[in-house]
């Protein structure tokens, strides 16, 4: 159906959600996180590559207590987090484009904690993105100054009873994840969009620090998108269960783990980029530091939903920076250890600079590559030790080597040539070398990604601009672009086309949504310069 926009649009289509898995892979012919020049980095205009060094303005509000009713920070507030902030009672919590919240020292373990049932809406922008951060100044910030913040929502998760209590923290109704004996994967905990997690990770009880970014049974309805976490006393993200999909992750200097996956996550992750420190890694004889670890559970039981996460287009740069003499910290291993009976996939990335490449960690484990349940193609690792490029426990006879090339992965004993320039901390460039081994090679043939890759085409929202006001929204949306406007198209989530119209007034419209049931749906501006995509939520 064609229609002519005039300054309002009346939708007369009606559209019904329905529970299936929505199309999210992006098809690429490169590997790793990022299209070769001249598509610009997604990272550009809104990550922090010096965090420490970063001037923030003093705070101008302080939150001392628990966020109990719909709540807006508004763009200009500098919010000081002084104390364990939980929202809940279904509270929403809306942060504004420029926000700045900074965690206070001072106070043990401050942090802000979305408990089951409430909601996050903190959208930011390119130009104008959300900071959680430390409060010390610049040049005296420190991984673990504050707690973090963890999302917490009524997904599923394996652990006993289907609902579990975020670590470190005393069980209450406050730190509980996981909707039990009846789970709804289609939960919703709001939106993280353009958001900097800096200096997190506080250790809550010993050996039990909480992560830069934290999900517990986080359902697929819930947006992450543009999230970078710098210097995290732990992992970069851990996912607890749960069903949420997150694209343009980035995982910078933290201690631990970059993606860490347990309790039966079985979401989506595509284009996600880490950079390690070569000082900084946890203590061995606590944990050792990997790009990816991943477990079933605790106990590499069959306990399910199995954790059984897609990841695709992922690069990871490990400690060695281009030389394995460098000298790194002691407990750096691996790009990833997949352990516990987990059913991890990765496709389509890049593992560069690690002592050890892929370690298929236990029988279970092993069971699972040769089933096929485990998944580990198209993949590129380089600048390991030494036959270190895949890893075994001692003693087993599963040939690692044989299922690492049958699955159509490449390894280098050099990095060179794979990215243009990955070890320039403030100024570096992580596409792939235009006539290098990661230019292309990715592959979504895997029966896996049935139904899973979107035919919506997304360009980077740095060169042509979709701007959506406001959103979530309740009964009109404000559309506006940088560019010409040609046609505006509305999407399902499943990809159902519920609109095509043309635009008359250039590049800006006014759209009725009123008549459109409560979820998720995606926006598409064809302009002059090409295509650009963003989801809104309709209230």
């Amino acid at each position: 159906m064609k229609k002519t926009i005039l300054p309002v649009i009346a939708l007369t289509a009606m559209l019904q959600i329905e529970n299936a898995q929505q199309a999210f892979f992006q098809p690429t012919t490169y590997r790793g996180a990022f299209a070769p020049a001249p598509t610009p980095m997604w990272t550009d205009t809104w990550c922090e590559w010096d965090p420490q060094n970063k001037v923030y303005p003093a705070p101008n509000t302080i939150i001392t207590s628990n966020i109990t009713s719909n709540t807006t920070w508004t763009t200009g507030q500098v919010i000081l987090l002084s104390g364990q902030i939980f929202v809940k009672n279904n509270a929403v919590l809306t942060i504004q484009p420029g926000v700045i919240i900074r965690g206070d020292k001072s106070i043990a373990g401050a942090g802000l904690f979305i408990t089951r049932g409430s909601k996050i809406i903190a959208q930011g922008t390119p130009n104008q993105p959300i900071v959680f951060t430390s409060d010390q100044a610049s040049g005296q910030r420190n991984i673990g100054d504050w707690g973090g913040l963890v999302i917490l929502g009524n997904a599923a998760t394996n652990a006993s009873g289907g609902t579990n209590y975020i670590e470190g923290f005393a069980p209450g109704p406050d730190t509980q994840y996981g909707g039990g004996a009846s789970p709804n994967d289609n939960d919703s905990s709001g939106i993280l969009k353009y958001v900097r997690i800096e200096f997190a990770g506080y250790a809550y009880q010993p050996n039990k620090e909480i992560n830069g970014l934290t999900f517990g049974a986080v359902g697929r309805k819930t947006i992450i998108d543009y999230v970078q976490v710098s210097f995290a006393n732990d992992d970069g993200f851990e996912w607890f269960g749960g069903s949420v999909n997150c694209k343009h992750l980035v995982s910078y200097r933290n201690l631990d783990d970059d993606f860490d996956t347990d309790e039966g996550y079985k979401g989506y992750v595509q284009f996600a980029l880490a950079v390690r420190d070569p000082q900084l890694a946890d203590n061995p004889s606590v944990s050792t530091s990997e790009g990816f670890e991943s477990d079933n559970d605790p106990t590499g039981s069959n306990a399910t939903p199995k954790t059984s996460a897609i990841f695709s287009n992922v690069s990871i740069i490990g400690p060695y920076r281009g030389n394995t003499s460098n000298p790194i910290a002691s407990g750096f291993r691996r790009g990833a250890r997949l352990r516990r009976n987990t059913e991890l996939k990765i496709f389509n990335s890049i593992f560069m600079d690690h002592p050890r490449g892929v370690m298929i960690d236990g029988t279970a484990c092993e069971n699972n590559a040769t089933n096929g349940t485990l998944k580990f193609k198209h993949n590129i690792v380089a600048g390991n030790q030494t036959g270190k490029v895949t890893e075994v426990l001692g003693g087993s006879t599963f040939n690692a080597p044989a299922w690492f090339g049958a699955n159509s992965n490449d390894s280098l004993v050099s990095t060179s040539g794979i990215l243009v320039n990955p070890y320039d901390y403030f100024n570096p460039d992580y596409r792939p070398v235009s006539t290098g081994i990661a230019s292309s090679g990715a592959d979504f043939n895997d029966p896996v990604f049935s139904n899973l890759v979107t035919s919506v085409d997304v360009i980077n929202e740095s060169t042509t601009t979709l701007n959506l006001y406001p959103n979530p929204a309740n009964n009109y949306i404000y559309v506006s672009s940088n560019e010409k406007v040609n046609s505006v198209e509305i999407f399902s989530l499943t990809g159902q086309n519920i609109l095509k119209a043309e635009m008359n007034n250039n590049n800006h419209g006014v759209i009725n949504i009123h008549e459109l049931p409560s979820g998720f749906y995606i926006i598409k501006l064809n302009t002059e310069k090409g295509v650009v995509s963003k989801q809104f939520i309709k209230n």
